[in-house]
């Protein structure tokens, strides 16, 4: 039997097969950031992955940046979660949570009055995001944090790690790419801070590293995971060494026997991320980008990986796991819905009929 249809163990999470679902911000949550009736579907349709990765969620107000995108730091929140995972596991799947705080590359217009947007300094991310109110408008210049309110942010990660486990999710992962405030810690041009959090590579990499074991004192690390994509330039991300910081966050956290590091291919082609995370990691690797059925095979049998995620096959196939069991075709997404509102272009794909 293919490996990709063979169970697999990440830390405490137990797959009933190697396929991942990926993260994927979809924007269909609800006014205050309350997932909504079309998540809970939407996921639901997908439980036939081995784990599905819930989209990036913000765990504080301040973690907000984009519009319509869910968090998960007050009860109607978790409420509204809970009613997405019970749907998950009442297909027999499995949900973790991914936390997303975006710190700098957010705008005020995407979030409630009093929140602020955050970031190790204070330096603008020269990118735009969209705003239902205002449409493309350029991001916020950010608060550059003190250390006392780094400790705070950390706390704010750790509570919403218990609050996912109070809403159903078999675990949660942190989102350490894409420019977001780890990266925008990790990474040289966006921290200049002088303080323990700043300057040398071990300080910079403190900020994930201490996010990181917080969350696994708190709901254990074997539900724990956290995902990486080293040289990602995205939301103006810069770094003079990216794989010497990967590597220093993969060895600080290495200790913690983490569930599982969900890694991506480097965008820089001299980068090897997958042979870098297997270099300094013992946790279980979930491989991701550009996959198919072909390559994800191979990649398992090679030992490179435990498992492989998958975004957009996800969006078009609900039945992905059939489809590639099967040998069917896939279909095609429409890029137009991708972050629009409502069913239309998010789960009213339908299954495959033979």
């Amino acid at each position: 039997m293919s490996l990709l249809f063979q169970p697999q163990q990440l830390g405490e999470l137990r797959l009933a097969n190697r396929i991942v679902m990926a993260p994927m911000t979809r924007s269909r949550a609800g006014p205050h950031a309350v997932p909504s009736a079309e998540m809970v579907e939407y996921y639901r349709q997908r439980a036939s992955a081995g784990l599905i990765v819930a989209e990036g969620t913000a765990p504080s107000a301040d973690g907000l940046g984009y519009c319509r995108t869910p968090a998960i730091y007050n009860a109607e929140q978790v409420t509204a979660w809970r009613t997405v995972t019970d749907a998950v596991h009442a297909e027999g799947g499995q949900i973790v949570l991914q936390l997303m705080h975006v710190g700098r590359v957010a705008s005020h217009c995407n979030k409630p009055a009093a929140a602020r947007t955050v970031a190790p300094s204070a330096l603008r991310a020269h990118t735009q995001v969209f705003s239902d109110a205002a449409g493309l408008v350029d991001t916020d210049t950010p608060h550059a944090l003190s250390s006392e309110e780094v400790q705070a942010v950390i706390d704010d990660y750790r509570q919403a790690a218990i609050l996912a486990r109070e809403a159903g999710f078999d675990g949660i992962e942190l989102h350490g790419t894409s420019g977001y405030l780890p990266m925008q810690f990790m990474a040289s041009a966006s921290n200049r801070r002088t303080d323990r959090y700043g300057g040398s590579l071990a300080n910079r990499v403190r900020f994930p590293a201490e996010v990181l074991a917080a969350m696994a004192g708190a709901i254990g690390a074997g539900r724990v995971g956290y995902r990486l994509c080293p040289g990602n330039p995205y939301n103006d991300i810069q770094d003079d060494d990216p794989a010497a910081v990967a590597a220093a966050l993969i060895d600080a956290v290495e200790p913690l026997r983490l569930a599982y590091l969900h890694i991506m291919r480097s965008p820089l082609p001299e980068l090897d991320a997958f042979a870098l995370a297997r270099a300094h990691s013992s946790a279980p690797l979930i491989l991701n980008e550009g996959f198919d059925a072909a390559s994800a095979e191979r990649a398992l049998q090679m030992g490179a990986g435990a498992a492989v995620s998958f975004a957009r096959h996800f969006i078009a196939n609900p039945d992905l796991v059939e489809r590639l069991r099967h040998q069917r075709p896939l279909a095609s997404f429409d890029r137009k819905t991708l972050y629009s509102t409502g069913a239309r272009g998010y789960s009213d794909y339908p299954a495959w009929r033979e």
